[in-house]
Protein backbone atom coordinates (compact mmCIF):
# COMPACT_ATOMS: atom_id res chain seq x y z
CA UNK A 1 0.00 0.00 0.00
CA UNK A 2 1.11 3.53 -0.82
CA UNK A 3 0.02 6.91 0.45
CA UNK A 4 0.24 9.85 -1.97
CA UNK A 5 0.15 13.29 -0.34
CA UNK A 6 -0.18 16.37 -2.59
CA UNK A 7 0.93 19.33 -0.47
CA UNK A 8 2.42 21.87 -2.86
CA UNK A 9 0.08 24.76 -2.00
CA UNK A 10 1.27 27.80 -0.07
CA UNK A 11 -1.69 27.89 2.32
CA UNK A 12 -2.56 31.51 1.60
CA UNK A 13 -5.77 31.40 3.70
CA UNK A 14 -3.69 30.63 6.79
CA UNK A 15 -1.28 33.55 6.40
CA UNK A 16 0.72 34.93 8.14
CA UNK A 17 1.39 31.53 9.73
CA UNK A 18 2.26 29.97 6.39
CA UNK A 19 4.67 32.68 5.28
CA UNK A 20 7.59 30.69 6.68
CA UNK A 21 6.07 27.28 7.46
CA UNK A 22 4.15 25.15 4.90
CA UNK A 23 0.56 24.66 6.05
CA UNK A 24 0.84 20.85 6.39
CA UNK A 25 3.64 21.39 8.92
CA UNK A 26 1.62 23.74 11.14
CA UNK A 27 1.14 21.89 14.45
CA UNK A 28 -2.31 21.02 15.75
CA UNK A 29 -2.45 19.64 19.29
CA UNK A 30 1.34 19.53 19.24
CA UNK A 31 1.86 17.61 16.00
CA UNK A 32 2.08 18.84 12.37
CA UNK A 33 -1.09 18.41 10.31
CA UNK A 34 0.53 16.09 7.75
CA UNK A 35 1.94 13.87 10.51
CA UNK A 36 -1.50 13.40 12.05
CA UNK A 37 -3.12 12.83 8.65
CA UNK A 38 -0.68 10.16 7.49
CA UNK A 39 -0.66 8.36 10.84
CA UNK A 40 -4.47 8.34 11.02
CA UNK A 41 -4.76 6.96 7.48
CA UNK A 42 -2.21 4.26 8.27
CA UNK A 43 -4.31 3.34 11.31
CA UNK A 44 -7.50 3.00 9.24
CA UNK A 45 -5.75 0.93 6.56
CA UNK A 46 -4.29 -1.37 9.21
CA UNK A 47 -1.70 -2.81 6.83
CA UNK A 48 1.91 -2.24 5.89
CA UNK A 49 2.65 1.05 4.13
CA UNK A 50 5.39 0.49 1.55
CA UNK A 51 5.83 4.03 0.27
CA UNK A 52 4.69 7.55 1.10
CA UNK A 53 5.05 10.02 -1.77
CA UNK A 54 4.93 13.73 -0.97
CA UNK A 55 4.28 16.25 -3.74
CA UNK A 56 5.89 19.54 -2.78
CA UNK A 57 6.02 22.99 -4.33
CA UNK A 58 8.82 25.50 -4.84
CA UNK A 59 12.12 24.27 -3.31
CA UNK A 60 12.71 27.79 -1.98
CA UNK A 61 9.72 27.24 0.34
CA UNK A 62 9.65 23.44 0.66
CA UNK A 63 13.39 23.14 1.30
CA UNK A 64 15.75 20.51 2.64
CA UNK A 65 14.45 20.88 6.20
CA UNK A 66 10.91 20.06 5.02
CA UNK A 67 12.15 17.07 3.04
CA UNK A 68 14.11 15.78 6.04
CA UNK A 69 11.03 16.02 8.27
CA UNK A 70 8.83 14.20 5.77
CA UNK A 71 11.41 11.49 5.22
CA UNK A 72 11.57 10.93 8.97
CA UNK A 73 7.77 10.70 9.09
CA UNK A 74 7.66 8.05 6.36
CA UNK A 75 10.50 6.00 7.77
CA UNK A 76 8.84 6.08 11.19
CA UNK A 77 5.94 4.20 9.62
CA UNK A 78 8.27 1.72 7.94
CA UNK A 79 7.70 3.23 4.49
CA UNK A 80 10.00 4.48 1.75
CA UNK A 81 9.78 8.26 1.38
CA UNK A 82 9.58 9.69 -2.13
CA UNK A 83 9.64 13.40 -2.95
CA UNK A 84 8.11 14.96 -6.07
CA UNK A 85 7.68 18.58 -7.13
CA UNK A 86 4.72 20.48 -8.55
CA UNK A 87 6.41 23.70 -9.62
CA UNK A 88 3.43 25.04 -11.57
CA UNK A 89 0.11 24.81 -9.67
CA UNK A 90 -2.31 23.49 -12.26
CA UNK A 91 -4.84 21.74 -10.06
CA UNK A 92 -5.43 18.55 -8.11
CA UNK A 93 -5.20 16.24 -11.10
CA UNK A 94 -1.95 17.81 -12.25
CA UNK A 95 -0.49 17.54 -8.74
CA UNK A 96 -1.18 13.80 -8.61
CA UNK A 97 0.40 13.28 -12.02
CA UNK A 98 3.59 14.90 -10.76
CA UNK A 99 4.00 11.66 -8.80
CA UNK A 100 3.20 9.40 -11.78
CA UNK A 101 6.25 7.20 -11.19
CA UNK A 102 4.64 6.09 -7.92
CA UNK A 103 1.12 5.66 -9.33
CA UNK A 104 0.80 1.91 -9.43
CA UNK A 105 -0.73 -0.70 -7.19
CA UNK A 106 -3.05 -0.01 -4.22
CA UNK A 107 -2.80 3.55 -2.93
CA UNK A 108 -4.51 6.21 -0.86
CA UNK A 109 -4.40 9.80 -2.10
CA UNK A 110 -4.89 12.36 0.67
CA UNK A 111 -4.71 16.14 0.51
CA UNK A 112 -2.82 17.53 3.49
CA UNK A 113 -5.21 20.21 4.71
CA UNK A 114 -7.66 18.12 6.68
CA UNK A 115 -7.71 15.81 9.68
CA UNK A 116 -9.99 12.86 10.34
CA UNK A 117 -11.18 10.48 12.99
CA UNK A 118 -12.36 7.22 11.47
CA UNK A 119 -12.98 3.60 12.32
CA UNK A 120 -14.30 1.57 9.41
CA UNK A 121 -13.27 -1.36 7.25
CA UNK A 122 -12.07 -0.20 3.86
CA UNK A 123 -13.92 -2.05 1.09
CA UNK A 124 -10.95 -3.37 -0.85
CA UNK A 125 -13.17 -5.31 -3.25
CA UNK A 126 -14.22 -2.00 -4.81
CA UNK A 127 -12.09 -0.48 -7.53
CA UNK A 128 -11.96 2.72 -5.49
CA UNK A 129 -13.26 4.25 -2.27
CA UNK A 130 -14.02 7.94 -1.77
CA UNK A 131 -13.91 8.96 1.87
CA UNK A 132 -16.88 11.07 2.91
CA UNK A 133 -18.50 12.76 5.91
CA UNK A 134 -22.23 13.18 6.41
CA UNK A 135 -23.05 16.89 6.55
CA UNK A 136 -26.14 18.92 7.39
CA UNK A 137 -25.71 21.35 4.48
CA UNK A 138 -24.65 19.30 1.44
CA UNK A 139 -25.35 22.23 -0.87
CA UNK A 140 -22.09 23.77 0.40
CA UNK A 141 -19.91 20.79 -0.59
CA UNK A 142 -19.04 18.36 -3.31
CA UNK A 143 -21.15 15.28 -2.57
CA UNK A 144 -21.55 11.74 -3.88
CA UNK A 145 -24.70 10.34 -5.48
CA UNK A 146 -25.32 6.67 -4.66
CA UNK A 147 -27.35 3.99 -6.45
CA UNK A 148 -29.45 1.27 -4.83
CA UNK A 149 -26.27 -0.80 -4.26
CA UNK A 150 -24.65 2.09 -2.36
CA UNK A 151 -22.17 2.52 -5.19
CA UNK A 152 -21.06 6.01 -6.17
CA UNK A 153 -22.44 6.88 -9.59
CA UNK A 154 -21.88 10.63 -9.63
CA UNK A 155 -19.89 13.45 -8.07
CA UNK A 156 -21.93 16.64 -7.72
CA UNK A 157 -20.34 19.95 -6.75
CA UNK A 158 -22.51 22.12 -4.46
CA UNK A 159 -25.86 20.66 -5.60
CA UNK A 160 -28.81 23.02 -5.70
CA UNK A 161 -31.17 20.08 -5.29
CA UNK A 162 -30.62 17.26 -2.80
CA UNK A 163 -28.70 14.27 -4.19
CA UNK A 164 -27.06 13.05 -0.97
CA UNK A 165 -25.54 14.20 2.30
CA UNK A 166 -22.10 12.58 2.07
CA UNK A 167 -19.49 15.23 1.34
CA UNK A 168 -16.17 14.41 -0.33
CA UNK A 169 -13.32 15.21 2.08
CA UNK A 170 -10.31 14.79 -0.23
CA UNK A 171 -9.10 11.27 0.64
CA UNK A 172 -9.34 8.43 -1.89
CA UNK A 173 -8.39 4.74 -2.08
CA UNK A 174 -7.63 3.03 -5.40
CA UNK A 175 -7.18 -0.73 -5.71
CA UNK A 176 -4.81 0.06 -8.60
CA UNK A 177 -4.00 3.74 -8.80
CA UNK A 178 -2.54 3.18 -12.29
CA UNK A 179 -6.15 3.26 -13.56
CA UNK A 180 -6.50 6.80 -12.25
CA UNK A 181 -3.12 7.69 -13.74
CA UNK A 182 -4.26 6.56 -17.18
CA UNK A 183 -7.44 8.62 -17.01
CA UNK A 184 -5.63 11.70 -15.70
CA UNK A 185 -3.11 11.37 -18.51
CA UNK A 186 -6.06 11.53 -20.92
CA UNK A 187 -7.30 14.64 -19.08
CA UNK A 188 -3.91 16.31 -19.47
CA UNK A 189 -3.39 15.22 -23.07
CA UNK A 190 -6.82 16.51 -24.08
CA UNK A 191 -6.59 19.70 -22.03
CA UNK A 192 -9.76 18.95 -20.05
CA UNK A 193 -9.93 21.89 -17.64
CA UNK A 194 -12.48 22.82 -15.00
CA UNK A 195 -12.16 25.98 -12.93
CA UNK A 196 -9.01 26.80 -14.86
CA UNK A 197 -7.22 23.65 -13.64
CA UNK A 198 -6.84 19.91 -14.19
CA UNK A 199 -9.03 18.20 -11.61
CA UNK A 200 -8.87 14.75 -10.00
CA UNK A 201 -12.65 14.52 -10.41
CA UNK A 202 -12.34 14.41 -14.19
CA UNK A 203 -10.12 11.35 -13.93
CA UNK A 204 -12.51 9.75 -11.42
CA UNK A 205 -15.53 10.41 -13.63
CA UNK A 206 -13.78 8.72 -16.53
CA UNK A 207 -13.14 5.67 -14.31
CA UNK A 208 -16.82 5.59 -13.36
CA UNK A 209 -17.93 5.84 -16.98
CA UNK A 210 -15.77 2.81 -17.81
CA UNK A 211 -17.64 0.75 -15.21
CA UNK A 212 -15.28 0.88 -12.25
CA UNK A 213 -16.98 0.41 -8.89
CA UNK A 214 -16.66 3.24 -6.36
CA UNK A 215 -17.81 2.89 -2.74
CA UNK A 216 -17.80 5.26 0.24
CA UNK A 217 -15.80 5.17 3.44
CA UNK A 218 -17.56 7.49 5.87
CA UNK A 219 -15.42 9.09 8.58
CA UNK A 220 -16.68 10.01 12.04
CA UNK A 221 -14.94 13.39 12.17
CA UNK A 222 -13.62 15.71 9.48
CA UNK A 223 -11.63 18.71 10.65
CA UNK A 224 -10.42 21.49 8.39
CA UNK A 225 -7.20 23.48 8.78
CA UNK A 226 -7.83 26.00 6.03
CA UNK A 227 -7.73 29.25 7.99
CA UNK A 228 -6.95 30.53 11.45
CA UNK A 229 -10.48 30.23 12.83
CA UNK A 230 -11.07 26.62 11.81
CA UNK A 231 -7.50 25.60 12.72
CA UNK A 232 -8.03 26.83 16.28
CA UNK A 233 -11.35 24.95 16.35
CA UNK A 234 -9.66 21.80 15.00
CA UNK A 235 -6.99 22.12 17.69
CA UNK A 236 -9.75 22.21 20.31
CA UNK A 237 -11.50 19.14 18.92
CA UNK A 238 -8.27 17.17 18.51
CA UNK A 239 -7.21 17.89 22.08
CA UNK A 240 -10.57 16.59 23.22
CA UNK A 241 -10.16 13.35 21.25
CA UNK A 242 -6.61 12.80 22.49
CA UNK A 243 -7.54 13.48 26.10
CA UNK A 244 -10.46 11.03 25.87
CA UNK A 245 -7.96 8.43 24.64
CA UNK A 246 -5.78 9.13 27.70
CA UNK A 247 -2.82 10.28 25.63
CA UNK A 248 -0.04 12.13 27.46
CA UNK A 249 -0.25 15.73 26.28
CA UNK A 250 1.75 17.67 28.87
CA UNK A 251 5.51 17.30 28.88
CA UNK A 252 7.25 16.31 32.09
CA UNK A 253 9.89 18.92 31.35
CA UNK A 254 8.02 22.17 31.95
CA UNK A 255 8.37 24.89 34.58
CA UNK A 256 5.33 26.26 36.38
CA UNK A 257 5.31 29.09 38.90
CA UNK A 258 2.04 30.15 40.49
CA UNK A 259 0.19 28.87 37.42
CA UNK A 260 -2.84 26.73 36.66
CA UNK A 261 -3.34 24.34 33.74
CA UNK A 262 -6.94 23.54 32.80
CA UNK A 263 -6.89 20.42 30.65
CA UNK A 264 -7.04 19.35 27.92
CA UNK A 265 -3.89 21.11 26.79
CA UNK A 266 -0.77 20.22 24.88
CA UNK A 267 2.34 21.72 26.48
CA UNK A 268 5.71 21.01 24.87
CA UNK A 269 9.22 20.52 26.19
CA UNK A 270 10.83 23.42 28.03
CA UNK A 271 7.70 25.56 28.30
CA UNK A 272 7.69 28.05 31.19
CA UNK A 273 4.44 29.22 32.80
CA UNK A 274 4.55 32.06 35.35
CA UNK A 275 1.57 33.62 37.09
CA UNK A 276 -0.71 32.34 34.37
CA UNK A 277 -3.83 30.29 33.73
CA UNK A 278 -3.61 28.13 30.63
CA UNK A 279 -6.50 26.17 29.15
CA UNK A 280 -8.71 24.60 28.30
CA UNK A 281 -7.91 23.71 24.67
CA UNK A 282 -4.49 25.32 24.44
CA UNK A 283 -1.46 24.01 22.53
CA UNK A 284 1.94 25.49 23.40
CA UNK A 285 5.08 24.53 21.48
CA UNK A 286 8.47 23.82 22.98
CA UNK A 287 10.55 26.62 24.50
CA UNK A 288 7.69 29.09 24.84
CA UNK A 289 7.34 31.35 27.91
CA UNK A 290 3.94 32.53 29.14
CA UNK A 291 3.86 35.13 31.94
CA UNK A 292 1.08 37.01 33.71
CA UNK A 293 -1.46 35.77 31.20
CA UNK A 294 -4.74 33.95 30.74
CA UNK A 295 -4.84 31.75 27.65
CA UNK A 296 -7.63 29.51 26.34
CA UNK A 297 -8.73 28.07 22.98
CA UNK A 298 -5.37 29.06 21.49
CA UNK A 299 -2.40 27.71 19.53
CA UNK A 300 1.04 29.10 20.41
CA UNK A 301 3.95 27.61 18.50
CA UNK A 302 7.61 27.25 19.52
CA UNK A 303 10.02 29.62 21.26
CA UNK A 304 7.58 32.50 21.66
CA UNK A 305 7.15 34.94 24.56
CA UNK A 306 3.70 35.86 25.82
CA UNK A 307 3.21 38.46 28.55
CA UNK A 308 0.25 40.35 30.05
CA UNK A 309 -2.09 38.62 27.64
CA UNK A 310 -5.73 37.59 27.75
CA UNK A 311 -5.95 35.29 24.75
CA UNK A 312 -9.01 33.46 23.47
CA UNK A 313 -9.40 32.02 19.94
CA UNK A 314 -5.85 33.10 19.13
CA UNK A 315 -3.04 31.68 17.01
CA UNK A 316 0.56 32.77 17.49
CA UNK A 317 3.54 31.57 15.47
CA UNK A 318 7.14 30.66 16.16
CA UNK A 319 9.62 33.10 17.74
CA UNK A 320 6.85 35.65 18.27
CA UNK A 321 6.70 38.21 21.07
CA UNK A 322 3.30 39.31 22.31
CA UNK A 323 2.70 41.75 25.15
CA UNK A 324 -0.74 43.19 25.45
CA UNK A 325 -4.40 42.63 26.19
CA UNK A 326 -5.78 41.81 22.74
CA UNK A 327 -8.15 38.81 22.78
CA UNK A 328 -8.67 37.68 19.16
CA UNK A 329 -5.42 37.77 17.22
CA UNK A 330 -3.49 36.05 14.43
CA UNK A 331 0.26 36.67 14.65
CA UNK A 332 2.77 35.09 12.28
CA UNK A 333 6.33 33.94 12.80
CA UNK A 334 8.93 36.43 14.06
CA UNK A 335 6.24 39.08 14.67
CA UNK A 336 6.24 41.37 17.69
CA UNK A 337 3.53 43.30 19.53
CA UNK A 338 4.86 45.21 22.52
Amino acid sequence: MKIIVPMAGRGSRLRPHTLTVPKPLIPVAGKPIVHRLVEDIAGVLNEKIDEIAFILGDPAFFGDDVIAELETLAKGLGAKPTIYRQLDPKGTGHAIMCAKDSLNGPAVIAYADTLIRADFDLDKDADAVIWTKRVENPEAYGVVNLNEKNEIVELVEKPKEFVGDQAVIGIYYFKDVALLKNELQFVLDNNIINGGEYQINDGIKRMMSSGKIFKTGTVDEWMDCGNKEVTVETNQRMLGFLAAANQQLISQNITTENSNIIEPCFIGEGVVLKNSTVGPFVSIGKGTVVEDSTVKNTIIQTNSKIRNANLDNAMIGNYATFDGKFTNVSIGDYSELK
